[in-house]
């Protein structure tokens, strides 16, 4: 009891920038904090015109515009967190500094720090911006990157588990997440063993089996610590980025670990193809 109510006291931060992919993020934060009773903090930073930092300054006039941005960002995010839940403390910070390392260290101390996948300046084409791409590699806390229409209620919460003796803080968030919604947990394991002429090994369903036996065992205590969270197992032979991702459409959230600063093949792959948010939880969170 007396760690959820030190949780519930940590914010949870939003990043915003007046984008649509933002004021998204925001609504999916709001009621994310709403669901663990902690404030809201929403924070933005413009980011400098390309111009002025190939002339190694900032006029002050462009200064007071970024900060104009920033504040009619937030004011825009108040309103859209207050449509979609109410009686909810939020407070707004307007960041200086560049973006993606602004709104990064604002998660420091956060329950969670929540993003959009693609910002006011992003191309069509990039399917992560430059803020979600740097969080995913640097934030302390569990990031959250959310994608496309996010309203839907599934009943479910997948969590990716490559190592089963590595995943303290990734089913940690996992688990609090699926109690706090009433949701299952899927917990997947997948392998893509393939011979050099492509084809599966021959000990496939030993591999499989092995792997779910695995899989069961590290869940254990996790299951007496939540006896009220039903749990699923799946394991899957395929590429665990492409895997994951294809849950994204039917789980209110798909959730991976992060060891260091670096986003693998796995997580890139993941969030480059999901259709839905998902959480990075840094070992250490």
């Amino acid at each position: 009891m007396a760690r959820r109510q030190a949780m519930a006291t940590m914010p949870v931060v939003a990043g915003v920038d007046g984008s649509e992919e933002s004021l998204r993020a925001v609504e999916w934060a709001a009621c994310e904090a709403r669901r663990h009773g902690a404030p809201l903090r929403l924070v933005s930073a413009a980011a400098m015109p390309p111009r002025m930092h190939a002339h190694g300054g900032m006029p002050q006039t462009v200064a007071d515009e970024l900060y104009g941005e920033s504040v009619r960002a937030l004011s825009e995010a108040v309103t859209r967190a207050e449509e979609v839940t109410s009686r909810l403390l939020i407070d707004t910070s307007p960041l200086a500094g560049a973006p993606a390392l602004a709104v990064t260290v604002s998660g420091s101390g956060a329950l969670m720090l929540v993003v959009g996948a693609r910002g006011a300046g992003g191309f069509a084409a990039m399917l992560l911006g430059s803020v979600s791409r740097y969080a995913a590699m640097h934030a302390t806390c569990p990031l959250v990157v959310v994608r496309e229409e996010t309203s839907a209620v599934h009943g479910e919460i997948v969590v990716g588990i490559g190592d089963p003796l590595d995943t303290g803080a990734t089913l940690a968030f996992a688990f609090d997440e699926a109690n706090l919604r009433g949701a299952t947990l899927v917990a997947v394991h997948s392998w893509n063993r393939f011979t050099s002429a492509g084809w599966r090994p021959a000990d496939a369903e030993h591999v499989a089996a092995e792997a779910g036996k695995s899989l069961t065992e590290s869940l254990a205590p996790w299951r007496d610590k939540y006896p009220d969270v039903p749990v699923r197992c799946d394991v899957v032979h395929d590429h665990p980025g492409h895997v994951l991702a294809s849950y994204t459409g039917r789980a209110d959230l798909v959730v991976i670990g992060r060891h260091g600063s670096a986003v693998g093949g796995i997580q890139h792959a993941l969030l480059s193809h999901a259709h839905g948010p998902v959480a990075i939880v840094p070992r250490q969170s």
